[in-house]
Formats: C-alpha cells, structure tokens, sequence
C-alpha cells in the first residue's frame, strides 16, 4: 500500500472514531413526483460545496447531493480561469478539513510527496490544490454529479423546491427541502465589464474570468483592466506568452498593497461578524471590499521583470472604439491600443440575470433594502449585495411574497457584506461552514419538531431490568 493509500485509510479510521453523535435522525420526505426530495442540495462542487457535504454528513444529514456544471476535477477556477502558480494564502491555512488533522492539505501533500517536501514548501502549487480536493472527494465518498447546470428554483408542494437542472441527457427536476448555493465568485450575478467596454465584441474585450488563448498573445498588445491579484496574473500570463506590450491600467492613483485579508484572519472576527449589527458589518466590509484584495510580492514580479509591462496609476477609461488596428481607449491620460482587453474587474451583483433565480429574483433583499448608512460610508456597488438570515438564507424583500426562499442559502462570494470571508475564502472555512451547516440543521430540525416530539412521547425503550427483592427465578 503507498503512501497516499494508507492515509486514505487513516481518514477512514479518524472519522469513524469521532462519528458520535452517529443515530439518524431524518425521515424521508415524498416529493409531489413520488421520488423522495433530497434533505440538502448543494449547487456547486468546488472547495465551499466538498466541505458543506462533508459537514452535513458528519451531522447524518446524509440524505443530500451536491451538483456542478462543470466535469469532474475542473470545478471552481483551479485549472480553469485562476492563472497563478501558487495559491496566495500561506500553505498552513487550514479549510475544507474542518480540523480533522488527516484531512489537511499538509497531511495529504507529507502522504503523497514526503514531509520533505513540504517543509521545503513555500506556497501550494494550484493544481496540487486542485488535485488534494478531488482526492477529499473520493475519500470522503461525497454524492456528486458532475454536468449538471441548475436552470431554475421554484416553489413545490410539502414545503419543498424543485430544481431544474440542465443535463447532457436533457432537463432533470429533482426535490429538496433545502438548497445551498455554493457558487463561488458568481454566485449571485456576473463578471462585471465596465460600462465603456460594454459594447465591445468578444474578440477583443473580455473578462479575466474567460477562457483567453494566451499562445495566440505572441507579439500582441494586450490592455488589461485592473489592479488586483487577477488582474496582475492575467498580464503576467499574457507577458509570459511573448505579447509585444502589456498596459496594466489602475484607476487608484496608487495600486492597493495592504492585505485586509490577512488582518481579519482571525477566530474573533470570522467567528462573530455576522452576530455584529448592520452599522459596524457595514463599516468593516465596505471598507475591505473597497480596498480590494492586494497581491503579493511574486505577483508583481512575475509581470515586473518583463520590459514590455507597462503599470499606469491613476487611469480612468472614458471609452473605447474598435478599430482595424485594434482597440482604441480613451482614458483620462489619452488613448491606449490594444489588440485584447482583459477586464480584472471583478463581479457585479444582478439578481434578475441569474436564471435559476426569475421565481424570486425581484423580492431578494438587498444591504439597501435594510440598512442606510451615513453619507461618508455610502457605496451603491456594495448596496447590491444580498442582505442574508443568520443561517446563510435569502430574505424577502417584501415579506409573504416568496416565503419559500427561506430555504434556499448563499454561501459564495455574496455572502461577503453579511458574512464577511466565508464562501470564498480558504481562511473562513473552518468557522463559516459549521455555522452553515448549524443553520441548515437547526431549520430541518425546526421544520420536523412535531415529528420528534411524537417520537419521544412514543420512546420506551428499558435501560436495565429491575428485580424486585426477595423474587425467586420460575
């Protein structure tokens, strides 16, 4: 048996010795199809939806499926849109292990590379990231199904929602009691373009987040938009390739440098953020989100070190107009051609372009609908953010018109303002998923509590046998 066998049988042996409390305690519930509704499905099978089932199960919510669009080993951006080496948070962050020791990073890399290499480690290579989390997968034995694209949520009978999923064998309805999105950097909109861009045809304008053909960048100009950790990878890519001039064009008059992240890493913040009050979680997210996410010194020399990059503070683009040489930027310093723009631009929040969300996309309540700040802390970008229940669900705009979207809870990069760190963060994961999972037990449990009074009214089963003195055996 090699290394990475055995550990794999350590696993095992770990959680079945820490697997109290094991008795079920759910009872199947019919959908109006005759099937039985699952109790939680999880829409999304990177890292935050692999670790939300591994923590349903831990607490026998067993009965649950996870779902991605994407084939298995490609969710989430490992090795599709994120374009680092290396991930950016130091390699002994913990996460999707849920602090069982055999579950780290660090003790699957010492199993399958020797505790060598991983004292010579610097930070964890992406696609050993991605290879460590399709090997938690398969030894945690998780229910997923890879190609399958939700395409709707609706209200059904019994209390439950009906989900279309979009399939390679056509359109699939399956029932839940619960639904989890955990969908990441989308999750509740889209990658947002900036609006003199907008117009733009796909071939010469696109976002970060897309599949770019880097190779076909050779001798090329490239203008990429944005000053965060993308953006930079992204130029450092297409630098990499050969492109003939890179334009990294910030609107800060200085790039961001300060990693809030690294402050907030720790257990008094991402445990009880969300127990604060709407003024001080909006004080704190708004000014995190608007100082973006800072990259790190390698970040910054992987596009330093080549002479056709071109840093640019202080840049607002204007417009821009497509021309047979290129694109043509009119910025607040004068124009800028580029074969390619790349927009690192993060993403925006559009409820209403989400088609899983058409049932209830216009009574989602949103930071504004809930909270007003003071005029200096004002921010309509960030007012656009989902304002979520304590248990990560979606709340009703208007109260009594989609009272079913109680049930179904964001865990993904719009959690952010209610949550702070959580569905997109390694650093989060070990306290945001149990108060998840907390919330998604505590509502089945609620939602059942006629049941198991019932059951315990009905419960006689004898701990011992009591002789009375003096009986003598027939």
């Amino acid at each position: 048996m090699d290394g990475l066998a055995a550990h794999s049988e350590l696993v095992r042996s770990d959680l079945a010795k820490t697997a109290h409390p094991s008795m079920p305690w759910l009872t199947p519930v019919s959908a109006p199809d005759g099937t039985t509704a699952l109790d939680v499905l999880i829409v999304g099978a990177g890292q935050s939806g692999l670790a939300i089932a591994f923590a349903l199960r831990r607490s026998q919510v067993t009965n649950i499926r996870v779902i991605d669009k994407a084939e298995e080993g490609r969710e989430g951006p490992w090795l599709t849109y994120a374009r680092m080496p290396t991930l950016r948070s130091p390699k002994d962050y913990t996460g999707p292990d849920l602090d069982i020791p055999s579950l780290t990073y660090q003790s699957w890399h010492e199993a399958k590379y020797g505790p060598d290499s991983w004292r010579d480690l610097n930070l964890i290579p992406r696609e050993h990231w991605a290879d460590y989390l399709l090997w938690y997968r398969r030894v945690l034995d998780l229910p997923v199904r890879n190609g399958c694209e939700v395409i709707d949520i609706a209200p059904a009978d019994h209390d439950l929602l009906a989900v279309t999923m979009r399939t390679g064998h056509g359109e699939e309805r399956i029932h839940a009691r619960k639904v989890v999105l955990a969908t990441g950097q989308e999750g509740m909109g889209d990658w947002s373009i900036p609006a003199p861009l907008r117009h733009l045809s796909a071939e010469r304008c696109v976002h970060s987040a897309a599949s770019i053909d880097f190779a076909s960048l050779r001798g090329r100009r490239v203008a990429v938009i944005g000053a965060g950790a993308s953006a930079f990878d992204n130029a450092a890519t297409a630098l990499e390739h050969g492109a003939a001039a890179v334009h990294l064009l910030c609107r800060r008059t200085a790039i961001q440098l300060v990693q809030p992240y690294r402050w907030l890493t720790f257990r008094g913040f991402l445990r009880h953020f969300s127990d604060l009050d709407d003024a001080w979680r909006w004080r704190f997210m708004r000014a995190i989100l608007e100082m973006r996410e800072a990259f790190p010194q390698p970040t910054y020399d992987r596009c330093a070190r080549h002479a056709a990059f071109d840093l640019q503070e202080g840049v607002q683009i204007e417009g821009a107009r497509e021309t047979p040489d290129g694109v043509v930027l009119q910025t607040s310093r004068g124009e800028c051609v580029a074969d390619l723009v790349v927009c690192g631009t993060g993403v925006e929040m559009d409820f209403r372009g989400r088609v899983e969300l058409q049932h209830c996309a216009h009574n989602i309540a949103r930071w504004a609908d809930r909270y007003r700040p003071p005029g200096d802390e004002q921010s309509a970008r960030l007012a656009q953010f989902p304002y979520l229940a304590d248990d990560y669900a979606l709340c009703e705009r208007v109260a009594g018109q989609t009272p079913w979207i109680r049930d179904i809870h964001l865990f993904a990069i719009a959690s952010t303002m209610s949550f702070g760190p959580s569905g997109s963060s390694i650093n989060a994961m070990t306290t945001a998923v149990p108060k998840l999972v907390h919330g998604l037990t505590r509502g089945l449990f609620r939602a059942d509590i006629d049941r198991h009074w019932a059951s315990f009214s009905a419960y006689d089963v004898p701990q011992a046998v009591v002789r009375q003195a003096g009986a003598t055996n027939a």
